[in-house]
């Protein structure tokens, strides 16, 4: 399977705050690594924290030669990048109390390995079916798996974009790791929520089977498809297929 990736700021922000990782060969023990970051909104220099904290997490994972389990090191690569933003957050008040997402994959062995934290998603296609794999570290998510509101009241909330778990804001952080069989028809999207806020599901969908475009038109049509409705946010896409 090969990856692509694509970022735009979008229609209404001055300022990219997303950050993308795609590296489709070996780096440290790992076969390949994809991430997105989306540095937290309302908070000070989120573009510094996503570039800053994918830039710790390569470092991590390139030191990482020996042979050691996929998830695992995605995990701690995850809490060293987060420590290291922390501290930087301490180094300048401009820097203070920044945070982003983020979400770093690698495939071996027909499986996908995950880290997570925040609301960037990864969902696999597989079957004409679109299924999240990731879970938003959300408000409006606690409440639906609280069973105070739907999913569908959660897609209008208006305090759906607060999330309650970022990289960088706290010394300690609590990181999912997730792992699940994949297929050689797959096909795995990592996105910010400046895509699956403007497009739906069902969209992206058609969009990923579409047999006619490639991998870069596919994750190209999405980003375009998000600045046609508005383009609120910063989109970014990662495509493996």
């Amino acid at each position: 399977m090969t990856g692509v990736g694509k970022s735009d700021v979008g229609k209404i922000r001055s300022c990219n705050e997303d950050a993308i990782f795609v590296k489709n060969s070996n780096i440290g023990c790992l076969r390949n690594l994809y991430i997105v970051a989306d540095g937290m909104g309302g908070h000070k220099s989120g573009e510094v924290a996503s570039s800053n904290a994918v830039r710790f997490f390569c470092e991590f994972i390139e030191r990482k030669t020996e042979e050691n389990e996929i998830l695992d090191t995605l995990v701690e690569g995850v809490g060293y990048a987060n420590k290291m933003v922390k501290e930087m957050s301490k180094t300048d008040e401009a820097y203070s109390n920044m945070g982003t997402t983020f979400l770093a994959a690698s495939i071996d062995n027909e499986k996908i390995y995950i880290a997570h934290v925040g609301d960037s998603r990864l969902y696999i296609i597989r079957n004409n079916e679109i299924k999240q794999i990731t879970t938003d570290h959300t408000y409006v998510m606690d409440m639906v798996r609280s069973g105070f509101i739907t999913k569908e009241e959660a897609k209008i909330h208006p305090d759906r974009n607060i999330i309650t778990r970022a990289l960088g804001v706290e010394e300690n952080i609590s990181i999912d790791g997730i792992f699940n069989k994949i297929f050689l028809d797959d096909i795995i999207i990592m996105c910010s929520d400046g895509l699956y806020e403007m497009i739906d599901e069902k969209d992206i969908l058609n969009i990923a089977e579409d047999r006619i475009l490639s991998l870069e038109e596919k994750a190209e049509k999405m980003i375009q498809c998000a600045n046609s409705l508005g383009g609120k946010d910063n989109v970014s896409v990662v495509l493996i297929g």
